[in-house]
């Protein structure tokens, strides 16, 4: 499915290219690496060492549609508000994670929580999608600007293809022995699957020479699935489930802008 995801994103790479000729787009293309921190059923809501525990990293490819220039002309296009605040980004990104159970309840000394010690989880995640990109300040300035600082918002829509994994050190998951109560009997899993998921962005891109810029973002994902990490306790009977699998992104890039 990985093999899917990516050409699904060269499609929409030569889609965008495509429209360079008929629109006069120009292009940027680059890169990023980032950590990612996994809400999920492994652990406690809200917990410090479980939001510190189970955390992983992010790479990813990124393409931008910037409206404000057009190389055709070498040129800035007619100067509208959406043209010099808003930007398109398509993105291909991976990010893996390492899944425990960690707090009070696993802390404790008792069989229950023993069982939660020993479950153990991985999860992989291939994305592919798109986010509009809004800058409250002038994109044209940022661009002719050498050290300039352009803060952004984004929020999009991707699709991600995911590739889990939990297992116990006590042996087989499914028999009272080894699987906490509330896993039982169909709670766990470590079949993969797909699902769309909301991505928001705050952020900022730093002008590190005329064709270059770097940038930081902190970004927020939330899953239309409960089954990314491999656990689901049942929502109708164990009302602490109120939510569906999330992660929070810190990524570091840089960004080419092609003529």
């Amino acid at each position: 499915m990985a093999k899917k995801a990516k050409y699904l994103f060269l499609f929409l790479l030569g889609i965008s290219f495509s429209a360079k000729a008929q629109f006069g787009f120009s292009h940027e293309v680059g890169a990023f690496v980032g950590g990612v921190a996994f809400q999920s059923d492994f652990g406690v809501r809200n917990d410090f060492e479980t939001n510190a525990g189970n955390t992983g990293f992010a790479i990813g490819l990124v393409h931008y549609l910037n409206f404000a220039y057009s190389p055709e002309c070498n040129c800035y296009t007619p100067e509208t508000y959406f043209n010099d605040h808003f930007k398109i980004r398509s993105e291909l990104s991976y990010n893996s994670t390492k899944l425990n159970h960690f707090g009070k309840w696993a802390e404790r000394d008792s069989d229950y929580g023993r069982m939660l010690k020993a479950m153990k989880g991985e999860t992989k995640v291939t994305d592919i999608g798109m986010q509009l990109e809004y800058y409250p300040f002038s994109i044209r300035e940022f661009t002719a600007t050498d050290g300039a600082w352009a803060p952004f918002v984004s929020l999009g829509v991707h699709f991600s293809i995911f590739d889990n994994h939990v297992y116990s050190d006590l042996g087989p998951l499914g028999t009272p022995l080894t699987t906490y109560p509330r896993y039982l009997p169909n709670g766990y899993s470590s079949e993969g699957g797909t699902t769309w998921s909301i991505v928001s962005s705050i952020g900022t891109r730093y002008k590190l020479a005329e064709l270059s810029d770097l940038f930081v973002e902190l970004r927020w994902q939330y899953y239309f699935s409960d089954w990314v990490d491999g656990l689901r306790k049942d929502p109708e009977i164990w009302k602490e489930n109120k939510t569906n699998d999330w992660n929070v992104w810190l990524n570091f890039g840089y960004i080419h802008y092609l003529d």
